[in-house]
């Protein structure tokens, strides 16, 4: 796993999304989710987060992470805008500081070998130095997809237009509705309830 390579988007790079566990200056730990680029062996990885991000700040100050491939969408929902609301059982990393979810399907401990903070979204480079699997992930069916879609524009409602962000979700509503099980449509609802108070409490300010 030492593998110098950076992967590439549009080359031997692709976006994996999931979630990131990091470690707090009091040593609580931090969980958001992440997509950073990874090449085809997940040895190397890039990590773009936001300088006004707790991971970022953890990420310069430590310099190490756990990246978490999960099939739990409600804990990818809740984190998207906040701290889960019931912490999830973890495990102590064993080769780097850090915390690993006991309830994921893999985990790849990593170590930032570059840190490039020039702009508002920052570029760090990593190595994974240890990974482990605890299940197998059989993929996300389309709710599930459109529910990662919402927690993603969840975190983009200070950036984009209300009204971009209300077509968007329409269209993820329907899927939902179309395919979900009591579950997705759970963690979809908390979504579009945030969204939508967010917005209503923007524009009367």
């Amino acid at each position: 796993m030492t593998d110098s390579h950076v992967p590439q988007l549009g080359a031997d790079g692709r976006i994996i999304e999931g979630l990131i566990t990091t470690l707090n200056k009091d040593g609580t730990v931090n969980i958001s989710p992440m997509g950073p680029i990874v090449d085809k062996n997940f040895h190397r990885f890039v990590l773009r987060p936001y300088q006004s991000s707790t991971t970022y700040q953890n990420l310069k100050r430590g310099g190490q992470a756990v990246f978490h491939v999960t099939d739990d969408i409600r804990l990818i929902a809740e984190t998207a805008i906040g701290d889960p609301l019931a912490p999830p059982p973890m495990v102590r990393a064993k080769n780097i500081e850090g915390q690993i979810l006991k309830d994921t399907c893999s985990w790849y401990a990593l170590r930032i070998t570059k840190l490039d903070d020039a702009h508002e979204r920052t570029w760090l480079e990593a190595s994974c130095i240890d990974h482990g699997q605890q299940r197998s992930f059989i993929g996300y069916n389309r709710a599930q997809h459109a529910v990662l879609e919402t927690a993603i524009l969840a975190t983009r409602i200070h950036i984009l237009p209300p009204e971009n962000i209300f077509d968007d979700l329409s269209r993820l509503e329907l899927i939902v509705t179309k395919t979900a099980s009591e579950y997705e449509k759970r963690a979809f609802d908390f979504l579009h309830h945030y969204i939508e108070s967010n917005i209503s409490a923007s524009s009367s300010t």
